[in-house]
């Protein structure tokens, strides 16, 4: 009895000194833990997890929840510097859309309080030389005959600033580029969303946004597009050498595409290029005609209605001139800016740049042999049709009566062209 007392007493002091030993060995592990945070802030987590450990928790529980904020490699480094970027053209584009549309508001008040000013002006000078003609003492014509001349002088100088410029063909630029830029900023805002953005995302949205600003320049002195080019063009507004998005939906298979879809687009191609395109750049040659020639008329009134108030007194032919021609500016001027022919020649060379685009993205697909490297076939044929305005099969229904009316044309041999329908619906 005596010997297990012992035992018993043995056994307990030993659990004893086992026990104060293990806390002074977890007192010094916190101890050391806490000492370890002050300076490495980093380890907190570290330290909760070993205080769990020591406090009997699992230790495979404690390792599957400790978190690791810490750990970083070069690719995540990599991925958030491409999405910084990306956030940053972003950010430059939404600015650039707010400018283009204050700036446009600015030039569409151009266009209205010029052409009010200088038809109030050419009105007033072509009643005081109506009046001037019919007063018979010399000191109150002389008067008139002053006034006349220096408003048509003055009404003369503004016309011609004003037909150099074209305020209403420059707002339609701006208008033009804040949707476009409008356009580029969702579509940046895509790239974030769907994720894994690439340094090629990230060039082909520097080349886009310069590629506009080089399209649509903001200043008007050196930097202003020519008005009243020699050869009417297409806009253009993306880069030179379009970089294709090599992300394929499918990593197997045809990636959307067939033969059936392939002739289609082919077929679409041919119908832009015969009818659209071609139908806007003539009528946009033809805007710009008359554009060019109620340029020169405008001026040319004011002009002479200018050389007839001045020789008022000589002759009646004098007052005819300086009436009739203050009248006829007001006519050409109304017509010109008060029509906004600039803004139709702009908005059919805008037009006929955005079939342009639509023949590059379907071409560059078609071009590419690798069905891997295109775009999705499926969803080429879709973003197709809505910008077109049709549905899929009003497309398809497009793309055989093109190939049914050119298999047609051959094989009469006519000269004369059967494809009457446009691909677009929209405009």
């Amino acid at each position: 009895m005596a010997t297990l007392q012992a035992s018993c007493m043995l056994l307990s002091s030993s659990s004893a000194t086992t026990s104060t030993s293990l806390k002074r060995h977890n007192s010094g592990i916190v101890n050391a833990t806490m000492n370890a945070n002050l300076y490495h802030p980093k380890l907190q987590n570290i330290s909760f997890a070993l205080e769990e450990l020591n406090m009997g928790e699992d230790y495979s529980i404690a390792t599957k929840e400790l978190p690791k904020p810490f750990i970083s490699g070069g690719g995540c480094d990599n991925q958030m510097l491409i999405t910084e970027k990306l956030h940053v053209i972003k950010e430059a584009v939404a600015d650039r859309v707010e400018m283009h549309r204050n700036i446009g508001e600015q030039r569409d008040d151009w266009n209205q309080l010029l052409l009010n000013s200088i038809n109030a002006i050419t009105l007033t000078a072509a009643t005081m030389t109506g009046l001037a003609g019919a007063v018979i003492a010399g000191g109150s014509s002389e008067a008139l005959k002053v006034s006349s001349t220096v408003l048509y002088a003055a009404a003369t100088g503004m016309l011609i600033i004003m037909n150099k410029i074209q305020p209403s063909q420059l707002a339609e630029e701006q208008r033009n580029a804040g949707r476009l830029f409008k356009k580029l900023h969702s579509r940046i805002q895509t790239m974030l969303s769907i994720g894994n953005p690439t340094m090629t995302d990230v060039d082909d949205a520097i080349e886009k946004v310069l590629a506009l600003d080089r399209a649509y320049p903001l200043p008007l002195l050196g930097a202003m597009l020519e008005k009243f080019p020699s050869n009417v063009e297409p806009a253009v507004w993306w880069p030179p050498q379009q970089r294709q998005k090599q992300r394929p939906f499918s990593k197997f298979g045809n990636n959307g595409w067939s033969r059936k879809i392939e002739n289609e687009m082919r077929e679409v191609v041919g119908v832009l290029k015969r009818n659209d395109k071609e139908d806007y750049l003539r009528l946009a040659e033809k805007a710009l005609k008359l554009n060019r020639v109620l340029a020169i008329s405008g001026p040319l009134l004011t002009g002479l209605a200018t050389f007839g108030s001045a020789f008022v007194g000589h002759g009646s032919w004098a007052v005819i001139v300086g009436v009739v021609g203050g009248a006829m500016a007001s006519v050409v001027n109304a017509i010109e800016h008060g029509g906004q022919v600039g803004m139709l020649f702009e908005m059919y060379r805008g037009n006929a740049g955005f079939f342009k685009l639509m023949e590059e993205t379907i071409e560059s697909n078609l071009i590419e042999k690798d069905v891997e490297r295109r775009e999705n076939g499926d969803l080429l044929e879709l973003q197709v049709a809505l910008q077109l305005g049709r549905s899929l099969s009003e497309l398809r229904d497009l793309a055989t009566s093109s190939s049914t009316e050119t298999s047609q044309e051959f094989a009469t041999s006519s000269c004369t062209d059967t494809t009457q329908e446009f691909a677009s619906k929209l405009f």
